[in-house]
């Protein structure tokens, strides 16, 4: 049953954010987690190549923020303390750094210590090497800059409200050195604290448990913030706003802008039961409580996974709970990703394809095996043209990102060949006994980094036990070969042999009047409009402006709310030059930059040549200000910054 709309007081805030940190029925001891934390402090971990530190010789366990939000300079300025491991005699300790300023280092008792900067790469940033000698805490006072690519600072006319301005990070991959100099790499996990100080007419929240706030003179609040579980530093997140809270049930609620709660809290009701599910599959939910974030629409992805406050694109909000999903997939990262997690972003395929298999079988039991069926050919369409788009190297799920920035790394590759490869394991030995493998490979690996190579180890020592089985499963074909290997069945949902009928029958000159579109999903929707005839005509048109000008008047395509749809709607538009869709087009990227819908779109617009080109170059000169820096990094490769 869906609760009353409500309103929590500054009082009520806190205990809203700090509601104890349950593991189902237990409690997580944050002492037991410490124990192991320093026992493992220096276990060897694999190099990671996205990463200046040397962890085997000296590395992060935790870090210490004491931040100002200033937003007339759009910065964060205060210090960073941190604790470190170190082998004996290890005299220099290795941190990232990428556009921040560094004011002074010294230990714990004020000594300053000596650092130097090394030089810039692009991608990387550069190395912070601090001299340490015997300390083993050091304290690095800093600001960051307008362009850190992490955060973005939103003016209040870029908010729902209109009368605050709001700023959010964004971490992963390689981007939370831009606002906290550490070891940024996935598997140099660290435990966190914070004192953020922000205007008093904002919320601060963070993807830790609150611990308090106090007043800092008449204009300012100190919020604080603690995250006991060691995690990838890519999972320390900010946001700073004008917001308010709805909880859903005891352990699961809703931060947006006031004006947008009441319709956010409404569509995400389902994360509660999804919560449950989750935890009947696979174990304990480690993290206390399961909140989400709804940004404002800048935000660069559909979600991100951020501890115990998932941040999420206002786009999934289409009204009718069709895009919930999204939830499943980002709750489904509190095991799989945030407790396990790719040592490298070579091994990006352990946190996304387990994550798509896991997100499904919450989709199933919560909303039934036709609707799972359905979300797996989707995405099992998405990931025939992502094959057909990259270099054979690049549809293998162990990369190689020597050399590029592991943004490349995130495709559907990653995601649905992954999951893909998962479910022909659970295929060939049974549900059974895979569940059991998976539940105890999240247990085995909880709070650890995980390789490629390490979890053929994991599986081999306690599901694939005999070289029969092992050459029934192919894994290794699956995890180093490009391409989809022999034993793949892709998925079959019966609900869609009459979506595709009814495109067939379009697509051969049939009204879009004849098509059942007020009586379908979501879902089958979007297999409509992603439908194309097997073979393309020679002139790389499917339809004529006659048709498309049906189809977008019939179905209404102009005034559809349903991001997704209106997503696919433009991608046929666009391919076909259709010129009554640019109005649209306009809204749709001026209006929000989730880089799924925004980089595709002006990628093809960019390949129309004469027509779309200057379409293109106008609305990203127009749209780009609004756009997160993990946005605007792909589309100006593809579009070049405006002038």
């Amino acid at each position: 049953m869906v609760r009353p709309l409500m309103m929590v007081s500054m009082m009520a805030l806190t205990t809203a954010l700090g509601a104890c940190q349950t593991t189902g029925g237990s409690v997580t001891d944050p002492g037991a987690i410490a124990a192991v934390a320093a026992s493992e402090a220096m276990t060897p971990i694999p190099q990671d190549i996205h990463t200046y530190a040397q962890p085997n010789i000296a590395r992060v366990t935790h870090v210490d923020l004491n931040l100002t939000a200033d937003f007339d300079s759009k910065s964060l300025s205060g210090t960073a303390t941190l604790d470190i491991a170190a082998q004996p005699g290890a005299t220099e300790i290795v941190l990232d750094a990428r556009n921040l300023d560094i004011r002074s280092i010294t230990d714990a008792e004020g000594r300053p210590l000596g650092f130097a900067e090394g030089q810039d790469d692009p991608i990387l940033g550069h190395a912070l090497t601090v001299q340490i000698g015997d300390a083993r805490k050091i304290v690095i006072t800093y600001a960051t800059r307008p362009d850190a690519a992490a955060l973005q600072w939103l003016t209040p006319a870029q908010t729902a409200g209109g009368q605050q301005p709001y700023m959010f990070s964004q971490g992963q991959a390689i981007l939370t050195r831009t606002w906290v100099p550490t070891q940024d790499s996935p598997g140099i996990r660290q435990t966190w604290d914070a004192r953020i100080t922000a205007p008093r007419d904002l919320k601060v929240v963070m993807s830790g448990r609150a611990s308090g706030r106090a007043p800092i003179g008449p204009d300012l609040i100190s919020w604080r913030y603690v995250e006991t579980n060691p995690v990838p530093p890519y999972l320390i997140a900010i946001g700073v706003g004008d917001v308010d809270f709805q909880a859903i049930d005891e352990r699961t609620g809703v931060w947006t802008e006031p004006s947008r709660l009441e319709a956010a809290h409404d569509e995400l009701v389902p994360t509660a039961a999804m919560v449950d599910a989750a935890e009947a599959l696979y174990g304990p939910y480690r993290w206390g409580r399961y909140d989400l974030l709804v940004l404002p629409p800048s935000f660069p992805f559909g979600g991100m996974e951020n501890p115990r406050l998932t941040f999420a694109t206002p786009t999934i909000i289409a009204g009718d709970r069709s895009l919930v999903s999204l939830v499943a997939h980002e709750l489904a990262h509190s095991w799989s990703g945030n407790l396990v997690t790719n040592a490298t972003w070579a091994d990006f395929w352990l946190n996304e394809g387990f994550t798509v298999y896991f997100e499904n079988r919450i989709m199933e039991a919560t909303e039934g095996r036709d609707r799972a069926l359905m979300l797996q050919s989707l995405g099992w369409g998405d990931l025939q043209d992502t094959l057909a788009s990259l270099p054979p190297a690049d549809t293998r799920l162990k990369l190689d990102l020597a050399g590029r920035d592991p943004d490349e790394g995130l495709t559907d590759v990653a995601y649905e060949k992954g999951a893909a490869f998962l479910r022909t394991i659970e295929r060939i030995v049974g549900r059974e006994k895979f569940d059991a493998w998976l539940t105890g490979y999240f247990e085995r690996n909880a709070f650890r980094p995980m390789t490629t190579e390490l979890f053929l180890e994991d599986i081999r020592a306690h599901l694939v036990t005999t070289r029969a089985l092992e050459d029934q499963l192919m894994m290794d074909a699956w995890i180093y070969q490009p391409g989809m290997p022999s034993n793949w069945q892709p998925p079959v949902s019966d609900a869609f042999a009459p979506v595709d009928a009814a495109a067939l029958a379009f697509a051969d000159g049939g009204p879009a009047s004849a098509i059942p579109w007020a009586n379908w999903s979501t879902q089958e929707r979007q297999r409509f409009l992603a439908w194309r005839p097997p073979v393309p005509p020679a002139s790389g048109r499917w339809f004529s402006d006659a048709q498309l000008a049906d189809l977008e008047t019939t179905l209404n395509l102009r005034q559809e709310g349903n991001a997704e749809l209106v997503f696919a709607w433009l991608d046929i538009a666009v391919q076909h030059r259709y010129q009554p869709a640019v109005p649209t087009l306009e809204r749709f990227l001026t209006t929000q930059g989730r880089r799924k819908f925004v980089l595709p779109l002006f990628t093809t617009l960019w390949g129309q040549g004469d027509w779309g080109r200057p379409i293109a170059t106008r609305l990203y000169g127009e749209a780009r200000p609004g756009y997160h820096p993990v946005t605007t990094n792909s589309v100006d490769a593809v579009v070049g910054r405006p002038q």
